[in-house]
C-alpha cells in the first residue's frame, strides 16, 4: 500500500487550500454549485454537481514553466 500525503485547509467560507506531497491547489466554490480549482501543476478545473448521478467538468493546462 502506497504512502499518500493530502492536506485541506480552509481558509474562508467556500475557499480551500489542498496540498499533497507534489503539489499545491487553491479551490474555490462549495460542495453544492459550481467549483473552480486552480493548481500548482498549472491545472484549472471548473466542475459543477447536478442533481442525481450528473456531474460536469472540464479541465484545462496552462502554460507552465
Amino acid at each position: 500500500m502506497p504512502v499518500t500525503f493530502r492536506k485541506s485547509f480552509r481558509i474562508l467560507p467556500g475557499v480551500r487550500i489542498n496540498i499533497n506531497r507534489r503539489s499545491w491547489s487553491i479551490t474555490v466554490g462549495g460542495r453544492n454549485g459550481p467549483r473552480y480549482t486552480r493548481s500548482s501543476t498549472g491545472r484549472d478545473t471548473y466542475s459543477v454537481d447536478l442533481p442525481g448521478p450528473f456531474g460536469y467538468r472540464t479541465t484545462r493546462r496552462r502554460n507552465h514553466r
